[in-house]
């Protein structure tokens, strides 16, 4: 049986969505008429993917196929109902019934056909790569052929909701200073293009020599009105601009070279890609994934494209022979914490317990010193902000005082 998405009329005359299972795409239009559905298109679900990958679709090019958090309970609800010793099949068919997404319904569906063809589940995930990544995908793989896919389902779920809560509190705490940040341009703006000008007229009219101050913020006004959306619009277009050069591998893999050597963000970017390779690294190596193919799926999860190549000699290395602590170390980029770490677990046989130390210890590290700087940005903002409205305030008081002085000679 295979999956197949349909959109139909009811005897309302509305139309409906969803997804069934048929042998085929007669028998799907005959089940909608036996539901009394009139139908209007059914599209097997594979097609209706390629379709979609081919067409301009805003929410496939600015959303995942399948966010984190569903991952993450879809991940959950397989482990335990596996767990309970139900069949991969049957517990597909229970999680894809138990979702309200129809996006989630029909790769559950698609899956589980696949499943019941007698594709083993890692490679009935591989029909939606986006959904589910190659990290995924082999421990799934390494679960099915240990015998323990619920305890890898588990660990994987664990893992998930562990970046979604680490991402949600990132997010959650540059909420105020971006929007402190947008607040601070927009009353400069408002002051600089609007209340400046009319405040220059009534001096014009006294003909007195204004202070250089003034001047300075007068021309700056000037220049807001008179170029202020042509700005914003060349802003626009050199972001877009960079966007697109990175897109080209040179210029990224510069890029992202540069980024390791720049202060705070530096130690951000290696915080931050140590912590994904080494829990990823961990999750693979302890379900049984050899330590080559783990090295390497864990390269390719890491974002930024420097290290990811040195990685990659890495695990050249390592495949040649080498320690996994004298390849990573020849890198020069991870740091002697996590060097340590990982000597002792290659002595001590526990490598994917010290990795996943090493992971918690990253992730807390960069965690505060995003919150340190998360901190100290809003008061920065308001000083900025403060003392850019000190500024004209003060470069619109100068005049005032010069005239009553000239007034009470």
């Amino acid at each position: 049986m295979a999956a197949f998405a349909y959109t139909a009329l009811n005897d309302r005359g509305r139309e409906e969505k969803g997804v069934l299972e048929a042998d085929s795409t007669r028998q799907a239009r005959q089940i909608l008429r036996d539901r009394a559905l009139a139908p209007l298109t059914v599209v097997p679900s594979a097609e209706d993917k390629e379709e979609g990958s081919k067409a301009f679709n805003l929410d496939a090019l600015f959303r995942p196929s399948l966010s984190t958090s569903d991952l993450a309970l879809i991940t959950r609800q397989l482990a335990t109902l596996i767990a309970a010793a139900l069949p991969v099949e049957e517990a597909l068919l229970a999680v894809s019934r138990q979702t309200e997404k129809t996006r989630a319904e029909t790769m559950l569906l698609s899956v589980r056909a696949k499943v019941m063809e007698g594709y083993s589940l890692a490679n009935s995930l591989a029909e939606f790569p986006r959904a589910f990544p190659a990290l995924y995908r082999a421990t799934v793989a390494a679960g099915e052929s240990a015998g323990h896919l619920d305890l890898v389902l588990n660990r994987l779920a664990d893992y998930t909701e562990s970046r979604q809560q680490s991402r949600a509190r990132i997010q959650q705490a540059m909420v105020y200073p971006i929007i402190l940040f947008v607040l601070t341009l927009a009353i400069l703006a408002g002051l600089m293009g609007y209340v400046v000008p009319d405040i220059v007229e009534v001096f014009a009219d006294t003909g007195q020599d204004l202070p250089v101050l003034t001047q300075t913020i007068i021309v700056i006004s000037d220049f807001v009105a008179a170029w202020g959306v042509w700005v914003l619009v060349a802003l626009f277009l050199l972001v877009v601009g960079i966007l697109q050069a990175l897109r080209v591998p040179a210029i990224r893999l510069a890029f992202d070279r540069r980024l390791l050597h720049l202060p705070l963000i530096a130690k951000v970017s290696r915080g931050t890609n140590t912590a994904l390779f080494s829990s990823t690294l961990s999750i693979l190596t302890s379900s049984g994934v050899p330590l080559v193919d783990a090295m390497r799926i864990s390269g390719e999860v890491l974002a930024n494209e420097w290290l990811k190549l040195k990685v990659q000699e890495a695990t050249e290395s390592v495949s040649e022979g080498a320690s996994l602590k004298l390849a990573l170390e020849a890198s020069g980029y991870f740091p002697p914490i996590m060097l340590h770490m990982v000597a002792s677990g290659e002595n001590s046989g526990e490598l994917d317990q010290m990795l996943g130390r090493v992971a918690v210890h990253m992730e807390q590290s960069v965690e505060m010193l995003m919150n340190v700087l998360l901190s100290l940005f809003g008061p920065l903002m308001l000083v900025v902000m403060g003392g850019a409205v000190f500024t004209i305030v003060m470069a619109i008081l100068l005049p005032i005082i010069n005239l009553n002085q000239l007034v009470g000679l």
